[in-house]
């Protein structure tokens, strides 16, 4: 693809999705990549552990990958970064605890040693390559050192905004930069890329204090209850208000759950997390203090599988039991797509009678993510001259792009782009050309895309429907029947109570290899084709089911 000067922006991920996040800018022989996420598998994906981008275009393109730079330190913007590492080697641009966060990864993928990391400070611009200039701008969001990121190119600069909020009074920490976003309006603005999660709702988002003072009035109302809570790992301004009201309250903290513990470590160690000394105990002594003295801090907020919450929730935790007197409070909100799971928690425990407090029934969560009024601001401080929403489902995008036409922008300066769209740029022009190869990446286990739709389709087939395994053994010479049919069942029916359908099953097989012999048929992938045919029409007729058939023809 040739470049003729002009600046491209190709999102390979976070675009009409939430999640993923990946964003090639390139120009001439040289491109860097802004954020490296994942995202977690879909109802429709079973078996699969997270989704990756489709880096095809990256590996295409090696030679001209200079860094990948990063807004912040959240799964869906550093999570595919150990996957994309393993195939090509690329310094790694972003700010102290989010970089510690990425650390803790790549010792795990064992790519620390070989991986170029550089830790960048606010209001310092880095020059990358030739064409590059890079300056992270401090921005609020849920974790800590969060960035926007003003590029500088030959063509123009470029503002992303990463996940952001306006919030004037932060937990720790300075307030949104305001000052030098204006600095950079001023100086002109070419393209602003900017979030959308929260578009859709109007006003200003609150202030993550607002939970702060919820937790102090559910702590004095509960003085003889134990306290659960569930939030994000990576929320450390949230973990950092529980802590300070169980310290008032004079409680001890127990963390639970592996992320909970490695998140905690590196903040505490960085000094984002001010914890009195012998303020968190180990969870093996919990049991040496009154419940009413405990407040335990567990991942699963969102209902994942696996999680300590809903571990508890089942009764399958191995050191968490709950008692009648126990208070749950789950502090987030809902991923798009996580209600189910989260009832099912919720029902679990309420099972269990125990009191739940979640979001509808108290402000126990405040979001990361700006409302309508901070785009708006934004938006004014920044002026650009082109704008792309992104980081948001197609109803966010449109949002967005809506607000944005309010605030002066013309119609047609916005850009609704797909993943795999490849927007070119000059300073007074922007226009679409030819897309690159873009999509997604399935993992599973130690797997890299090497399950695609055929294998999801018989997992999902295998799960509705179950299974059928037709053997037998045959002289490949004479075409008979040497033993056999032995009929293996499994999520279909149970075959000690249905015998006389698998008697009758046998018979079908038993008909099928007649008749192929009697064809004179020999070749055993049209005889297992024959068999898998005649046993499906069969099947269905009598249970209306329809299992995956799979005939095994042994030569002896």
């Amino acid at each position: 693809m040739k470049n003729n000067g002009k600046l491209r922006i190709i999102p390979l991920g976070g675009m009409r999705e939430v999640g993923k996040n990946m964003t090639v800018i390139e120009h001439q022989d040289e491109l860097i990549l802004v954020d490296c996420g994942m995202t977690f598998p879909e109802e429709d994906m079973p078996g699969i552990d997270v989704v990756i981008p489709d880096i095809k275009y990256l590996l295409q393109n090696k030679h001209k990958i200079k860094a990948i730079v990063i807004t912040h330190g959240h799964e869906d913007h550093i999570g595919a970064i150990p996957y994309v590492l393993k195939q090509v080697n690329i310094p790694i641009y972003g700010t102290k605890l989010t970089l510690s966060l990425l650390e803790n990864k790549l010792k795990e993928h064992r790519l620390l040693r070989s991986t170029k990391m550089v830790t960048v400070g606010y209001r310092k611009p880095v020059k990358i390559g030739k064409f590059f200039e890079v300056e992270w701008v401090n921005v609020n969001h849920s974790i800590p050192d969060a960035a926007a990121l003003a590029i500088t190119t030959p063509v123009g600069v470029l503002v992303h905004t990463g996940d952001f909020k306006v919030d004037f009074t932060p937990i720790s920490g300075d307030p949104i930069d305001l000052n030098r976003l204006a600095e950079i309006g001023n100086r002109g603005v070419l393209a602003l890329f900017s979030e959308s999660t929260n578009v859709l709702r109007e006003g200003f988002s609150m202030s993550e204090r607002k939970v702060g003072a919820t937790f102090d009035r559910l702590f004095a109302l509960m003085k003889g209850n134990r306290i659960i809570i569930a939030t994000f790992a990576s929320n450390v301004y949230r973990i950092q208000q529980i802590i300070t009201a169980a310290e008032r309250y004079n409680r001890k903290i127990v963390l639970s759950g592996r992320s909970m513990l490695n998140v905690m470590g590196i903040a505490e160690k960085l000094g984002y997390l001010r914890v009195k000394p012998n303020t968190i105990i180990d969870i093996k002594d919990m049991n040496r203090y009154n419940p009413k003295q405990l407040v335990l801090i567990t991942t699963g907020s969102q209902g994942e599988p696996m999680s300590a919450m809903t571990r508890i929730s089942t009764g399958e935790h191995k050191r968490i039991q709950l008692t009648k007197d126990d208070v749950i409070i789950l502090s987030a909100h809902p991923i798009p797509g996580n209600e189910s799971a989260i009832n099912t928690v919720i029902n679990h425990l309420l099972d269990k009678g125990v009191r739940v407090i979640y979001e509808s029934l108290s402000e126990i969560h405040v979001s990361g993510h700006a409302y309508q009024e901070e785009h708006k601001l934004l938006l004014n401080l920044l002026k650009p001259r082109f704008f792309i929403p992104i980081h948001g489902e197609v109803k966010h995008l449109l949002k967005h792009a809506e607000v944005a036409q309010k605030m002066g922008v013309p119609k047609k300066n916005i850009f609704m782009l797909e993943n795999g769209n490849c927007l070119e740029m000059t300073a007074n022009d922007a226009r679409m050309v030819k897309d690159v190869p873009a999509g997604q990446v399935m993992i599973d286990g130690l797997g890299i895309g090497d399950v695609g739709n055929i294998v999801l389709r018989d997992r999902k087939h295998l799960s509705e429907d179950g299974l059928i395994i037709a053997i037998i053994a045959m002289n490949r010479k004479t075409g008979d029947m040497v033993s056999g049919p032995d009929i293996i069942s499994r999520g279909f029916v149970y075959v000690r109570e249905s015998t006389d359908l698998m008697n009758e099953v046998r018979g079908v097989v038993q008909k099928s290899v007649i008749d192929c012999k009697r064809q004179n048929v020999k070749d055993w992938s049209s005889i297992k084709s024959q068999i898998r045919d005649d046993l499906r029409s069969f099947i269905f007729k009598k249970t209306r089911r329809n299992p995956m058939i799979l005939p095994i023809i042994m030569d002896v």
